[in-house]
């Protein structure tokens, strides 16, 4: 009888006889080490974070220039710097949920390539208008690939090191605010701005033409979309090469979600009071690093610093944002990141009221202190988009972050108009920067209520909600 039964058996196939089995993929992520792949995703994203970067800054170095070639009054290229920040709002605030609905890589090359050409169209810029409406389509693509490319470096990354990922990335941004400093020392005087504006075309061009080879899709989005398995498949092997896995396997990722959502998912009941208490922390504490960004240089400089002194205490404020990251990244991936995040903020609030008093210290006191505001300050800007990345499910993490994002924006254009109000009001500098800690202040019990509203689970804050 046992003859009988094992010789019907040969009579069937093998996917007959071997049912089909389910992986969850972000599952798979989590208990893995990081592979060639993963790595190879942050270091693109990190390098398109570089690019950003470079080309947000770069129109601060490039006006002066403008100014006096076209013979006008600095103030008179306002138009140019409100555009551009315009552009990379409405860039955060759409691209970032079309991004969840047809795939983060997509949204990303294109993102890439649109402020890359936008980039050679503004060397034929030959007024205001012109530069403005060049630098407003430019902040568009910025603003839309900063949200895709930390929704894809969150989905590859383990849970346990998410969040230091993220701020890894964002030290991207940073680097290409030094990068935009150091080429336009270099290449400005001999070249002019055009130099600028082609450099900050040609290198994510060449970037674009890596992109669609050496970067993978969401999987979030190829398993919603119910991409072939073999397409899935190639991607798992790369992940975790001793995993047997073939064609007869099913898949899943984390909450199963489909990812074409609307961006008013955010603000669903479940998870609106956290939205928005997001919302609030990325207003107060962009408000301030763009405050600082804006006015530390003008207020040293009236202080009888010397230009060197002046460029190296502000690019100290950079330093310490960077620094930051591998302090902060593993203290939010090992412990709650809503304190980690919110201890910051509060030490942010410290500092930048102490960095008002040393206005008048020695120098070295002065940038030890605006290392220290620094690191907190921009520091928490980079966390901020970390725990984001973190509080919302993968099916809307671009959303979420891209819509903290473009509201933070609105708090980039109050700060520095805040503190130029209170200086032309007659306030002493060190008073203002008193009163720069309450934002600050504001941040970190947002952050704070979000992290008793909503309790973290190991690794990283509640992503399933």
């Amino acid at each position: 009888m046992e003859k009988m039964e094992a010789a019907e058996r040969k009579c069937f196939s093998v996917e007959e006889i071997k049912p089909k089995f389910a992986i969850d993929i972000s599952t798979l992520i989590d208990s893995r080490r990081l592979s060639s792949l993963q790595f190879r995703v942050i270091a693109i994203c990190g390098s398109v974070m570089l690019v950003d970067g470079y080309n947000t800054q770069i129109i601060g170095y490039i006006a002066p220039l403008i100014a006096k070639e076209w013979g006008m009054p600095r103030s008179a290229l306002g138009p140019i710097f409100s555009l551009g920040l315009a552009g990379l709002m409405v860039g955060y605030l759409i691209f970032a949920p079309f991004s969840d609905k047809v795939g983060h890589k997509r949204v990303l090359i294109a993102c890439v390539l649109g402020f890359s050409l936008c980039s050679f169209l503004a060397v034929t810029a030959t007024d205001v208008t012109q530069m403005g409406v060049f630098r407003f389509l430019t902040g568009m693509g910025l603003g839309g690939a900063t949200p895709s490319a930390v929704a894809l470096t969150s989905e590859y990354s383990p849970k346990r090191i998410r969040a230091t990922a993220v701020l890894i990335i964002y030290c991207g941004f940073s680097f290409g605010f030094i990068v935009a400093g150091a080429v336009a020392a270099q290449l400005a005087p001999v070249y002019g701005w055009h130099a600028l504006l082609w450099g900050g075309g040609i290198v994510p061009l060449l970037l674009t033409i890596v992109l669609p080879f050496a970067l993978p899709e969401s999987l979030g989005y190829m398993v919603a979309k119910r991409f072939r398995p073999v397409r899935i498949i190639k991607i798992i092997r790369h992940l975790a090469p001793d995993l047997k896995v073939d064609d007869r396997a099913s898949f899943r990722f984390g909450d199963g979600k489909p990812n074409a959502v609307p961006f008013f998912v955010v603000l669903e009941r479940h998870r609106a009071a956290g939205t928005l208490l997001i919302w609030i922390a990325f207003f107060m504490n962009l408000g301030i690093f763009y405050a600082l960004q804006s006015w530390l240089p003008t207020i040293l400089t009236n202080g009888g610093y010397s230009m060197g002194n002046v460029a190296t205490v502000t690019g100290l404020t950079t330093a310490g944002g960077i620094i930051a990251v591998f302090v902060v990244g593993p203290l939010m991936d090992r412990r709650n990141p809503y304190t980690a995040v919110a201890s910051l903020f509060f030490g942010g609030s410290v500092l930048v009221a102490f960095l008002g008093a040393a206005l008048t210290s020695p120098l070295p006191l002065l940038m030890l202190i605006a290392f220290s505001a620094g690191f907190c300050v921009s520091g928490g800007q980079k966390s901020g988009i970390a725990l984001s990345a973190l509080f919302y499910p993968g099916s809307i993490r671009s959303t979420g972050v891209g819509w903290a994002l473009g509201v933070s924006r609105l708090g980039g254009i109050f700060g520095p108009l805040s503190f130029g109000w209170l200086l032309d009001q007659g306030w002493p500098p060190a008073t203002v920067f008193l009163a720069g800690g309450v934002p600050m202040l504001i941040a970190a019990a947002a952050v704070f209520v979000m992290g008793r509203m909503y309790p973290p689970i190991p690794g990283g804050a509640p992503n399933d909600i």
